[in-house]
């Protein structure tokens, strides 16, 4: 259970005021919950929510909570994993301290109504208190906030999914992380195919309104990740492009993450098929699955990714993950903003360059 927060502020300092007796803390045992309970925050959430003070290159669009410690799965690559021994306030590369879940709660309406914030996700992890912890924050917060709110979760059936936006999610996210089965089989475990089931069954259900997060780097080929990109835009699922990251304490710790090269090609190849239409059939791939053509003129490819918004983070509406994959002074897999005119250039020269980037 999550630890409580011994000392209670006031009652006049709840939400929607009130009295200072216990009595007035509260109007129903989620509100009563929620308001004993502390939730992990990203450190550039608690920038953004005013509860620290570091240097924050850019602000999170959306606040990231997260809910649970220990994850009954074992991902080769997670530091949540049950075999990982990382530090208990680290995901990815980022941080994730404790505070107060009300004053979180409290501090990402007053963001979203300063225009600060524009969704909130809540990453839960697989086990049982992690998921009754993220369904009373997620009660709360649309209780005292019009946020649009995703939930990150595992889901065992369509109405584990459906028991989410009954509460009040406006998206659901289902992480294959891996784009191929032999990839998944390795990296998380089994239930590739009932993974994809439910993705599919999902966002026939909920039109628009699911995601799901993709890892290059695991060892799959261009070719598989393509064809997973396709199958995803085609029934209208938003991916979350992620770089792999190699997290100490983690089984894949000492895995080197994909060269940026790689990931850039990857990036235009989905920018292509979900914002142009392009289909797989047109690209050209090595009897290996290495990318050899994107079917375009150099010209053309030029125009169409001249803006730079082929490398900017994806996913849901209004998320940003600010350095979630690397460090602000080193390389960028996934920005964070819009890029400026010299990084564009540069992130096109990297890819139209003669023998290094998408053939011409």
């Amino acid at each position: 259970m999550e630890p409580a927060v011994r000392h209670q502020p006031p009652g006049d300092a709840l939400p929607g005021g009130g009295g200072r007796g216990p009595e007035s803390w509260t109007h129903n045992k989620i509100q009563k919950r929620v308001l004993c309970a502390v939730i992990r925050v990203s450190a550039g959430t608690a920038r953004v929510l005013g509860l620290n003070n570091i240097k924050c290159e850019v602000p999170p669009t959306t606040a990231y909570l997260l809910l649970g410690e220990k994850c009954l799965r074992g991902c080769s690559f997670c530091s949540r994993s049950r075999d990982s021994s990382s530090p208990a306030d680290l995901l990815s590369r980022v941080t994730w301290p404790l505070f107060p879940a009300k004053i979180v709660i409290e501090s990402i309406d007053q963001a979203y109504l300063r225009g600060d914030l524009g969704r909130v996700c809540l990453q839960v992890v697989h086990h049982r208190e992690a998921r009754a912890q993220a369904r009373r924050a997620l009660k709360m917060i649309t209780c005292s906030s019009g946020i649009p709110v995703s939930v990150c979760c595992t889901a065992g059936s369509i109405q584990h999914i459906q028991e989410w936006f009954e509460s009040g999610a406006q998206r659901f996210g289902l992480a294959l992380d891996a784009a191929a089965g032999k990839i998944f089989y390795k990296v998380k475990g089994g239930g590739w195919e009932k993974q994809l089931a439910l993705i599919y069954e999902a966002a026939h259900r909920w039109a628009g309104k699911v995601s799901t997060h993709i890892i290059v780097g695991l060892g799959e080929t261009d070719r598989e990740v393509t064809a997973l990109l396709q199958d995803m835009a085609q029934r209208k699922v938003r991916v979350g492009l992620f770089a792999f990251t190699p997290v100490k304490g983690t089984r894949m710790q000492l895995h080197k993450p994909p060269p940026l090269l790689r990931y850039r090609r990857i990036q235009a190849v989905y920018h292509l098929i979900d914002r142009y239409g392009a289909d797989i059939d047109s690209f050209s791939f090595d009897r290996e699955g290495y990318l050899l053509s994107p079917g375009l003129t150099g010209e053309k490819l030029e125009e169409i990714l001249a803006d730079g918004e082929a490398f900017r983070t994806g996913g849901c509406p209004m998320c940003n993950r600010p350095f979630y994959n690397e460090r602000p002074d080193g390389e960028i897999y996934n920005y964070p903003r819009r890029l400026s005119p010299a990084e564009a250039a540069d992130a096109l020269h990297l890819l139209t360059d003669t023998g290094a980037g998408l053939p011409q």
